[in-house]
């Protein structure tokens, strides 16, 4: 996909803040630091948009970034970081439920797992959570480049199976490092765009009938 504009709109933390011109949005949710900043600046080109940091548990808002005036990146604070105070925590699981309960610009959420390592808690309650709820998810397994190629499919097949993966989800490999997954994730997106269009259509051609 091609990227002629990209903006970063709104940090939100409430509903009233949250992006009202429609535009499909698409969230990207995974464990602190498991690379979600990295994974928006290679989909969208742009090397320090979307702002990455060391330190785990930066992300305290629901960051908003606009592409080709025609979707949304929605970038989650990360789960599962233990210096985060349980106060937080809360408030954290507070806005994201709220944000993936009612939320009918969205069209899919891009879950985010390191390829590395085994799927935490955090990362299967997250799954079963979207799965429970009927929201349309893209398992991305993301740092592809930190590990030998030949270690892919038993490292894929491990997070599938920790994670009861449903056949009929997305899978996509990804390193934000050599680009691998770019293309085949905008075409998910796209695709869950086009598929979305269709069902409207549908919808206004029987209500018009």
């Amino acid at each position: 996909m091609k990227i002629t504009n990209v903006e970063f709109v709104i940090s939100a933390v409430r509903p009233d803040q949250y992006s009202d011109d429609a535009l499909p949005e698409f969230a990207l949710a995974g464990r602190s630091n498991v690379g979600k900043s990295s994974l928006i600046n290679r989909m969208i080109m742009r090397k320090g948009l979307a702002r990455t940091s060391s330190q785990p548990g930066k992300t305290q808002q629901l960051n908003y970034y606009r592409v080709n005036e025609r979707v949304y990146l929605v970038d989650f604070p990360g789960y599962g970081y233990a210096k985060v105070s349980k106060v937080q925590r809360q408030q954290f699981g507070t806005m994201i439920e709220t944000f993936l309960g009612d939320r009918e610009p969205l069209k899919m959420v891009l879950h985010i797992i390191d390829i590395r390592h085994e799927p935490s808690k955090d990362d299967i309650l997250m799954y079963d959570w979207l799965k429970h709820y009927e929201i349309p998810v893209c398992v991305v397994t993301t740092k592809a480049d930190k590990i030998p190629k030949s270690q892919w499919p038993k490292q894929v097949k491990m997070i599938k199976q920790a994670l009861g993966f449903h056949p009929a989800d997305r899978h996509v490999l990804f390193s934000s490092e050599t680009g691998l997954g770019r293309d085949e994730l905008w075409a998910v997106i796209n695709e869950a765009i086009e598929e979305s269009n269709e069902e409207a259509a549908e919808t206004e051609e029987v209500s018009i009938e």
